[in-house]
Order: structure tokens, then C-alpha cells, then sequence
């Protein structure tokens, strides 16, 4: 029997499989793992699958693997979720590092149950190579598919388009950019709408989910930072997702992202 905790960040769901002692699923299956159990149908459901391990850089570490299998360099969501339960299992303090495949990240947390957590996300990457995505400079206001489309690297590839209303039609057409040969590696597709200079609200369609999140971590640091580099918001911003609301602010280039996270339930399979 395999032991699973589901949590969530703003609806944004994880199978989280406890490796911090001993390893639980061999390295050759932890992908494998993710595609079964995280279908909502046949399987316990979520968008992806969080593995807490042992880190010889960092208090603990962090792997992610999507819903089809593939494994991200991060997730924004994910990572609040899973040190709320390291929180809660002893493992680390209100104030950690964690290691990804996006390099060492510090949290810090508060509120009643560790319930809020706020992670040093790094300097959002606007050079195309750093995306990747094919050509030089930054990649700013280019048209593709009837959109101006910006693009970021804020842990992984996220396009960022801004638009008046945030409809449904929106998400038909995400694919159209998510799988443009303009990124080799695919990306992350989001639409915003600028309500203030602090506050702005997305709807993310998510690689390796295939179809729209309620919230994204990493995509709400990609949209506050390209409009705050376009001038359409300051230092602070609130961004309001399907499921809930994370507060990202910069400072010296560096984004730092502030949102809950909760345990939902344990069980095994």
C-alpha cells in the first residue's frame, strides 16, 4: 500500500507521496504514478504529483510530475503545498529552503496551521533563451495567432496575453500557442485582465495538464512580472485566479509569491 496526501493551493490540486525517510515509488514509475492516480475518473484525482525528498543542498526537496507524466522544472502552487505538509510532518521551520529543478527556493511561512506560505521565486528570465523559444532579445508584445503575446521564464515557460475579458474562447485557443514551434519545449499559456495598477486576474491553461487550472503559481509571478516590465502595474500585485488570490511583489528584480495552502485528505492505494 502506498500512502498519499492530497493538498491543494487555490484549487490548484497535488497527490503529495512522502519520500523524506525512504523512497516509495521507483524512479523508472514516479511518472507513470502520476498519469494512473491522477485521473479524476480512475484514479484519486489531481494536477500533478508532488514527491518530498531528501536534499543535500536544501532542508528538503521537491519533484513535480504533471498529469501526463512529464516532470516541470516547478510549480508555484505545488510548492506551497508541499511545505505546508513538511510544516506539519516537523520536517523543516516557518523559514526553509527548498530544492527544485529550478534551483534552491526560500519559503517562509505564517498564519494559524502554516497555512500561508511565501516563496522567493527568483528573477523572472526574459531573454528567449532563457524561455527557450527561438530567436534573440526578449520576448515582448509579439502577434501570434490574432494575440500580442509576451513570454517569461518564472520557474518554467509561461506566454502572457492581455486582454479586456476573460472569456472562455480564450482557453480554446490556448493550445494554438502552447504548442507553437516558437517554443521548443511548449509553455504555459495565460490571459489577464488588468483591473488597477495592483490588482489583475488570470485564467491559466497549463502544459502537461493540458486544459485549464484554477490557479498557477508560477503563472501568476509571469503575469504580474510582464505587466509590471510593460507598466501596467507597480511593485505589488494581487492576482485573482479561479481559485483564489496570490499576492506577488518584486523586489530588486526578485518576485516573491504569497498565497495558502490546505490538506484536503490522506489515504492509500
Amino acid at each position: 500500500m502506498i500512502h498519499f496526501t492530497k493538498l491543494h493551493g487555490n484549487g490548484n490540486d497535488f497527490i503529495l507521496i512522502d519520500e523524506f525517510r525512504k523512497d516509495i515509488i521507483p524512479e523508472d514509475k514516479k511518472a507513470a504514478f502520476a498519469v494512473k492516480y491522477c485521473d479524476r475518473r480512475f484514479g484519486i484525482g489531481a494536477d500533478g504529483v508532488l514527491y518530498l525528498e531528501v536534499s543535500d543542498k536544501a532542508d528538503i526537496g521537491m519533484r513535480i510530475f504533471n498529469a501526463d507524466g512529464t516532470e516541470p522544472e516547478m510549480c508555484g502552487n505545488g510548492i506551497r503545498s508541499l511545505v505546508k505538509y513538511a510544516l506539519d510532518m516537523g520536517y523543516i521551520k516557518e523559514t526553509a529552503r527548498v530544492e527544485t529543478l529550478a534551483g534552491v527556493l526560500s519559503i517562509t511561512s505564517r498564519g494559524e496551521d502554516a497555512t500561508w506560505v511565501k516563496v522567493n521565486m527568483g528573477k523572472p528570465e526574459f531573454e528567449r533563451e532563457k524561455l527557450p523559444a527561438k530567436g534573440t532579445g526578449e520576448f515582448m508584445n509579439v502577434l501570434m495567432h490574432g494575440y500580442e503575446v509576451s513570454a517569461v521564464n518564472t520557474g518554467v515557460p509561461h506566454a502572457v496575453i492581455f486582454v479586456e475579458a476573460l472569456d472562455d474562447r480564450l482557453i480554446a485557443d490556448a493550445p494554438k500557442i502552447r504548442y507553437d514551434p516558437i517554443f521548443p519545449n511548449g509553455t504555459n499559456v495565460n490571459f489577464a485582465r488588468v483591473d488597477s495598477r495592483n490588482e489583475i486576474t488570470i485564467r491559466t491553461y497549463e502544459r502537461g495538464v493540458e486544459g485549464e487550472t484554477l490557479s498557477c503559481g508560477t503563472g501568476s509571478v509571469a503575469c504580474a512580472a510582464v505587466a509590471q516590465r510593460l507598466g501596467k502595474t507597480g511593485n505589488s500585485v494581487k492576482v485573482n485566479t479561479r481559485g483564489g488570490e496570490l499576492l506577488i511583489t518584486f523586489r530588486d528584480d526578485v518576485a516573491f509569491m504569497e498565497g495558502r495552502a490546505a490538506r484536503v485528505f490522506e489515504g492509500s492505494v
